[in-house]
């Protein structure tokens, strides 16, 4: 259910019934694109039922799903068939649109095409922790992130939500834990396992990748030695889940591993009950877990402890860069690296 993790703080005081959820989502009910509509997003069934409920309460645990349908057009063929459009005023009219005409043309060509277009769907799942104050996605985008956010807002108007912040940076608890020379000076429960990715903070912006590699080497103490700092990287924990841990307190790759779902049914509604019930019982535990061991949550406005570089607060992943090298040790990176 979740291949991804993004925790949102809820602020104290947001105490909602499902009945007034369903009623809040129902008015933003998914509804496909039509035919000169780009992109389209709503709340479906979190089971997949036709007409079924958007809130489903599982072992008190909340699930909501959003669906983002989006249809796009090549631009080339936008042009192609706006330029014939313009070509076709030039023959018959004996002048050549302006750049006001062009933009309208490209947009009438637009139009045009969009009802040839396919449409693309993604789903992400929402799940809402009342007891401990959190809202939990699996969007895997920054993008989709923002659309998520937008349409929760949008459906509960005294919903606040904040970024889950803890004292000590990612980036900072990754470095440390990358430069131990023993097991022992991880966190407790935890293991580093066999990716991450590295890089510089000078005018090179070098990315060193290794995957599917021991990163218990002086090789890898070297590089964070030299500068390079991580960004992200490969964890269990309690040989239960295993996870990317990226800078910006993100959750990749998320895998149950080997026994958790070992009781699980087959199919039916007792499926997606007991995989609910599992994967939120499962990172219940985790979560807690991982924020003991990069020093606890901070109060909102509150600074990160990152003593690896002046204070910036942890900004996420860098913009594009002008200058790249990069070194990637070998290995397939769409495999989990558990």
């Amino acid at each position: 259910m979740f291949k991804n993790v993004t925790i949102y703080r809820i602020a104290p005081g947001w105490d909602v019934t499902l009945e007034s959820m369903e009623t809040a989502l129902d008015a933003a009910r998914f509804v496909p694109c039509g035919a000169t509509q780009d992109k389209a997003v709503g709340w479906v069934e979190p089971r997949g039922e036709a007409h079924g409920p958007l809130v489903e309460s599982v072992a008190g645990q909340r699930i909501l799903r959003l669906m983002i349908e989006t249809k796009g057009v090549p631009g080339s063929v936008v042009r192609e068939k706006a330029q014939e459009a313009a070509d076709h005023i030039e023959a018959t009219t004996g002048r050549k649109p302006g750049k006001k005409e062009t933009k309208a043309l490209r947009e009438d060509a637009l139009l045009a095409l969009l009802p040839q277009a396919f449409p693309r769907r993604s789903a992400c799942w929402v799940w809402i922790d009342l007891q401990n104050g959190w809202l939990v996605t699996d969007a895997s985008s920054q993008g989709k992130i923002d659309e998520l956010v937008t349409a929760l807002v949008n459906a509960f108007n005294d919903l606040s939500l904040t970024l889950l912040q803890t004292a000590v940076t990612p980036q900072t608890a990754m470095t440390q834990w990358l430069s131990a020379t023993t097991p022992d000076e991880w966190p407790g429960g935890f293991a580093v396992e066999r990716e991450c990715e590295l890089k510089s903070g000078d005018e090179e912006k070098s990315v060193v990748k290794f995957t599917r590699h021991n990163l218990a080497t002086d090789e890898v103490r070297q590089h964070i030695t030299e500068g390079k700092l991580p960004t992200r990287l490969a964890m269990s924990w309690e040989g239960r889940i295993g996870f990317v841990l990226t800078e910006s307190m993100q959750l990749k790759k998320l895998a149950f591993l080997e026994g958790v779902f070992d009781d699980r049914p087959d199919e039916g509604e007792s499926g997606f009950d007991t995989d609910v019930a599992l994967s939120t019982g499962e990172l219940k535990q985790l979560i807690p877990a991982l924020i003991e061991a990069l020093g606890g949550e901070t109060a909102l406005g509150a600074s990160a402890v990152d003593p690896s570089r002046p204070s910036t607060g942890d900004a996420g992943p860098p913009t594009a860069m002008s200058r790249h090298a990069a070194t990637t040790a070998v290995g397939d990176d769409n495999d989990p690296p558990f």
